[in-house]
């Protein structure tokens, strides 16, 4: 039997609490008042753990900044993959896009705490996708790699405005697109749409 968990730090449950108040409603409509009351502490044990909302703002941020797991699958199988886990979230009912893009979104460009940590998030996407692409061996990964991440934000973009998780699949369809002009196996169009694993390369 596994040991049960261990139970959270004062710390831990005011980041948990920021997190799910600041991801669904906003971080400028919720105050520190808010997160204190909602545990049922006090403002001053709030400031004992994050010196000003500046820095909770920071810590909640830092804790949505989670890498891809590594995996086996083909370096293709794995691209196309983050589309099917973008159509998962989109049908979830506390979807609200992108935490980054939402910070940098209300705190504005002159944050520049804030948009330093959701450029480091997008170009370690950026990144991600780049290493698969050299993986297959696709001469030009730089620009290819872009091309995705722009496909992964515009289908958020669209969810946002369309409450259609499909989305999700049309942004796919097309990165198996750039895949095949760039002379990647990706399989035949159908499987790409239902969503099948794509044939391995060689």
């Amino acid at each position: 039997m596994a040991p049960p968990p261990a139970p959270q730090t004062m710390k831990e449950r005011i980041l948990e609490t920021a997190d799910k108040l600041f991801y669904l409603q906003g971080i400028r409509a919720i105050g520190v008042d808010t997160i204190a009351a909602e545990i049922g502490i006090s403002k001053r044990t709030l400031y004992n753990h994050f010196p000003s909302k500046d820095a909770l703002i920071a810590a909640y941020l830092e804790r949505r900044f989670v890498q891809p797991r590594p995996s086996d699958k083909p370096p293709a199988e794995q691209i196309l993959a983050t589309f099917d886990s973008l159509q998962r979230r989109f049908a979830a009912k506390d979807f609200r896009g992108c935490p980054f893009v939402n910070a940098v979104a209300e705190l504005g460009p002159a944050d520049r705490a804030v948009k330093k940590i959701a450029i480091a998030f997008k170009e370690s996407r950026r990144i991600w996708f780049r290493d698969r692409l050299n993986e297959l061996g696709v001469t030009n990964a730089e620009a290819l790699a872009t091309q995705l991440v722009l496909l992964v934000d515009g289908s958020i973009a669209q969810d946002l405005v369309r409450d259609d998780p499909a989305m999700a699949r049309a942004a796919k369809e097309a990165a198996a697109v750039l895949l095949r002009n760039a002379g990647v196996d990706v399989g035949d169009e159908t499987a790409v749409k239902r969503g099948k694993r794509p044939a391995r390369h060689p």
